[in-house]
């Protein structure tokens, strides 16, 4: 939900939509620098999600940040990302979730990475936000497309406590980790089990994907449009293992449909009718 106005009219938004959950930035998300997160703002973004009952909050990292980057970048980013856990920390906000990183070399760029999110978390003292990382597509040269970069950053970190994964649905089936089934997602959410554990599966992001299984081409679609198509949703909203979780639509914005729809309430509704 857009934060236009104040961070607390993502929370109305939300409400306005029924939604239980809602992903914002904590920030302007093409920029480095942003104004200072006030007292004033902090009271009423508490009192606004009071009076609405909406949670949990999963915040998003500015897509500018690459702790595997090259050094400047680099440097930016643990000071962005050290900004977002303070603010996230003054809201409440329960969750951050971030792009681990791209380098072309994995095992140098998980080191980096590891670093970069030790430097950031330092200092913290606010018992929330966990930082969560997400799945990518490995697009490119992006690191998290595998299971096991997850597990070797969440492995190395010297604060593992404080730090849990977001499962993209489009991100992992362009990675080649089927979801078009009941017996696909049960598969993959073995896997994932086995390499980096269920405990750390805090939040997923449920987007359908314009590209095949393995494309690893980064390109979400509505529900039920795109390659997982619909039997792999309804898996994945009745599995047991993933119950309570925040499911996060990060679908394409600005569009609606043939008759005038908006796409948010659409692919909200058909998930719940699935779950239902």
């Amino acid at each position: 939900m857009s934060i236009a106005g104040g961070l607390h009219r993502a929370l109305e938004a939300a409400a306005g939509y029924g939604f239980d959950a809602v992903a914002m930035f904590l920030r302007n998300q093409q920029q480095w620098r942003a104004p200072e997160l006030t007292d004033q703002a902090v009271r009423t973004f508490k009192r606004v999600r009071t009076q609405v009952g909406v949670g949990p909050v999963v915040a998003h990292g500015s897509y500018l940040l690459n702790l595997a980057g090259r050094d400047e970048v680099r440097e930016k980013s643990i000071a962005a990302l050290a900004d977002d856990l303070r603010r996230a920390g003054r809201l409440g906000v329960e969750y951050v979730v971030i792009h681990p990183g791209s380098n072309p070399d994995v095992e140098a760029g998980i080191a980096r990475i590891v670093d970069g999110l030790d430097r950031a978390m330092k200092g913290l003292q606010h018992k929330h936000p966990l930082l969560l990382l997400e799945t990518t597509a490995g697009q490119g040269n992006c690191i998290g497309h595998r299971f096991e970069h997850l597990a070797a950053m969440l492995g190395g970190v010297r604060r593992p406590n404080r730090y849990g994964v977001c499962l993209d649905t489009c991100h992992v089936f362009a990675a080649g980790y089927d979801l078009r089934s009941a017996r696909a997602v049960a598969a993959t959410l073995d896997a994932f089990d086995q390499v980096v554990g269920l405990p750390r599966l805090r939040a997923v992001h449920c987007n359908d994907s314009k590209r095949p299984l393995g494309s690893r081409v980064d390109r979400h679609e509505h529900i039920g449009q795109g390659e997982i198509g619909r039997a792999g949703f309804r898996a994945l909203v009745n599995e047991p293992r993933l119950s309570g979780m925040p499911l996060i639509l990060e679908t394409p914005k600005a569009e609606r449909d043939a008759d005038g729809a908006d796409w948010d309430r659409i692919n909200a509704a058909l998930l719940r009718r699935m779950a239902r």
